[in-house]
């Protein structure tokens, strides 16, 4: 008498986002992070406007960072730069996260922006995974999954006759 010895949990495992419910879930996540996003942006802007001398400071104290004197530089000779870019950058990005537009250009800026905090919190006292670099994976994740063509302005911009006419530009969108 022969008995079924397949391993059921051999069989092969696929991620299938057709589903409602990872359609749901992966717009959630791209609403979620954007308002984390926007909303460190914004306040940012209401509290010092274009000015936000926070930037300057934090680069001052990253001296002893992976990323040696690069941050030191940029605090003295990129201010200029620095103190209107981070809080505009992060709003931006956000309202792109939060309503599926441009996405992955978006997803890109975030996750650039999260790598330099990744690195430049540095200190990795508790290891290397910490909460800058989730949120540097889940940017990445919401670029991987085209995660604006689900519920987002995205799935609209891709219909329209620049779109169509430069297909090209759908690798910035999703």
């Amino acid at each position: 008498m022969a008995t079924n010895t397949a391993n059921p949990l051999a069989e092969e495992f696929a991620f299938d986002i057709g589903g409602p419910v990872a359609k749901y879930w992966v717009a959630l996540l791209r609403v979620i992070t954007g308002w984390y996003f926007f909303h460190a942006g914004v306040t940012k802007l209401i509290e010092s406007g274009l000015n936000y001398g926070g930037a300057t400071g934090y680069l001052q104290g990253m001296t002893g960072t992976a990323l040696g004197p690069i941050p030191v530089w940029m605090a003295e000779n990129l201010a200029w730069l620095v103190e209107p870019g981070v809080p505009l950058f992060e709003t931006l990005i956000g309202l792109g996260i939060m309503f599926g537009a441009l996405t992955r250009l978006a997803a890109f800026g975030g996750a650039i922006f999260m790598t330099l905090f990744w690195v430049g919190n540095g200190g990795f006292g508790h290891g290397l995974v910490t909460g800058d670099f989730q949120t540097l994976l889940i940017f990445v994740t919401l670029a991987a999954l085209a995660a604006g063509r689900y519920y987002g302005l995205d799935a609209v911009i891709e219909r329209t006759d620049l779109v169509e006419r430069h297909p090209k530009l759908k690798y910035l969108l999703g």
